[in-house]
């Protein structure tokens, strides 16, 4: 088969190529190997990229016209010219496995193209990149190691140059009085960044492309705390061990100039009204939103009313939904409230009644647990028994395996009720305390003006079920069914409607705990 290569050379800026050949070396060097192995050239490919992230467009190129049968081999100077990362050294492995890559040849480097060949190549392959990455980690840390011994990675800003013989930064001392100037005029307060770079274009200070700098230029120069001696690196200041060129004093005046005139951005707030969020419109469902409208009295005074309506998003609908004022939406809501109070000649008993279902939980479940445990122990000691029989070979292997697993059950049953049991048996008693304490605040919220409270309240008792209908706010339909309560509200309500019927004040009161327990255990999983 006739084979024809591409010569490939490549060699980035990078800290990790200033030992490899230069790319005239590279091409003597593999033009010298073509000649004496009677390897066929039919083109000469060079790249100065970094390999150590794939997206080179000469390599990825070259990879192409081989897919495309332009050539079937590469020359190159080491298997690391070709790739520093896993795709583009997965590729080439690729192109072999297809045969659409033939032959690799390298001067420094034995290959063949053989299972063992391909293997030994994506070792080379792999150990270029964690050449790359070891490099990587190890300049990461003599960066680190350079910032604690107080000296500033990178390129030195305006007024100093970085000495190259002894790797620090040192004051430039034509630069240097200029750059002091440039601070002390805009200390004054009276200079703008404009007028700073034209003074510094006056001194021969300007652009690469010989125009003045430009002001975020200034501003950033101005702000950097190098000048005074400290740095900044990764987001955190340090401090240096360079030469200062202004004291700190003067440094902090020009800061204080740059805050008065910084532009205090003011972003206007719309502060959602406290009942927002808690209604839907009865004829289109939309949400139930509000504006503040001033109206100004032939007095002078402005007063400001806010009122609350359909938002009438919806296109396809005309909503004929009129405003309701707040004052008296908010008295619609109170007088809803009231009905699911907890009157407070029902609190007392309440909680005595609370107290004894707690008192006889606990003795129940206290018994019941004490005899889990005695049966836990029996069984414990049955184990035992069986596996002393087992090792005296008094009964048969599969006797002895069932009979462990009907007891290692039973026995598992028990611990897991007695875990529940000692968890749960007095659950549902603490929220029912503090759902007791809420339903009795409900007459001292509704006649505060706390608009948030009386929300928090109609979301708990209603949830998303409140509408606005002809300035009217209601559930959208009536719950007097509670058998089983969907809800312990619900219970509260029904009860005190049957109390007043009867003229008895505390008469339904037990049917309330009965019905929290089952509401609870409703929901419980």
């Amino acid at each position: 088969m006739n084979e024809k290569y591409f010569l490939y050379a490549r060699k980035s800026t990078d800290v990790e190529d200033k030992q490899v050949l230069s790319i005239e070396a590279q091409l003597v060097e593999l033009r010298a190997c073509a000649k004496n192995e009677g390897i066929q050239i039919i083109d000469e490919l060079v790249e100065k990229q970094s390999a150590k992230v794939p997206g080179r467009p000469i390599f990825g190129s070259m990879l192409k016209r081989i897919e495309n049968g332009e050539a079937n081999g590469i020359l190159a100077w080491h298997p690391d010219r070709l790739a520093r990362n896993s795709i583009d050294g997965g590729q080439v492995i690729y192109l072999l496995d297809q045969t659409h890559l033939q032959s690799l040849k390298f001067p420094t480097f034995w290959f063949e193209n053989t299972s063992q060949g391909k293997f030994m190549l994506s070792i080379a392959f792999g150990q270029s990149k964690y050449y790359v990455d070891n490099l990587s980690e190890n300049t990461k840390r003599g960066l680190r190691q350079k910032v604690r011994r107080g000296e500033m990675p990178g390129l030195a800003p305006l007024g100093y140059i970085n000495d190259v013989r002894t790797k620090s930064i040192i004051v430039d001392k034509r630069i240097a009085p200029l750059v002091l100037q440039a601070f002390e005029l805009y200390a004054k307060g009276d200079q703008r960044l404009q007028d700073i770079a034209d003074f510094l274009a006056s001194k021969s200070i300007k652009t690469t492309g010989g125009l003045p700098l430009k002001k975020d230029q200034i501003a950033k120069m101005l702000t950097n705390p190098f000048y005074y001696g400290h740095f900044r690196y990764g987001g955190e200041v340090y401090e240096g061990k360079h030469k200062a060129i202004v004291e700190k004093k003067l440094f902090d005046q020009v800061q204080a100039v740059f805050d008065r005139r910084r532009h205090k951005r003011t972003t206007k707030t719309n502060t959602p009204k406290p009942l927002c969020g808690l209604l839907r419109c009865g004829s289109c469902s939309m949400m139930v939103t509000a504006d503040t409208i001033p109206k100004h009295l032939k007095n002078g005074i402005t007063r400001y009313y806010t009122y609350y309506h359909c938002t009438k998003k919806r296109k396809s609908v005309k909503c004929p939904e009129p405003h309701i004022r707040a004052e008296l939406l908010d008295e619609q809501l109170s007088d809803l409230l009231n009905e699911y109070a907890l009157p407070n000649s029902w609190l007392k008993p309440l909680e005595t009644m609370l107290g004894t279902d707690e008192h006889k939980a606990e003795q129940t479940s206290g018994v019941f647990i004490a005899a889990a445990q005695t049966k836990i122990a029996n069984l414990q000691s049955k184990l035992q028994r069986l596996l002393d029989s087992y090792l005296d070979q008094d009964i048969e292997r599969e006797i002895y395996l069932q009979k462990k697993a009907e007891l290692l059950s039973e026995k598992k049953s028990l611990e897991e009720q007695s875990g529940k049991l000692t968890l749960a048996a007095n659950a549902w008693l603490k929220p029912a305390r503090q759902w007791v304490t809420t339903a009795n605040s409900i007459c001292r919220i509704t006649e505060s003006d706390d608009l948030l409270a009386k929300k928090e309240l109609c979301q708990e008792i209603f949830g998303s079920n409140l509408i606005l209908k002809t300035k009217q706010a209601q559930p959208k339909a009536a719950h007097y069914s509670f058998s089983p309560p969907e809800n312990i509200w619900l219970a509260l309500r029904a009860a005190k409607e049957k109390a007043a019927q009867m003229g008895d004040n505390f008469s339904e009161s037990p049917f309330l705990v009965r019905s929290y327990r089952i509401y609870l255990n409703f929901l419980m999983p």
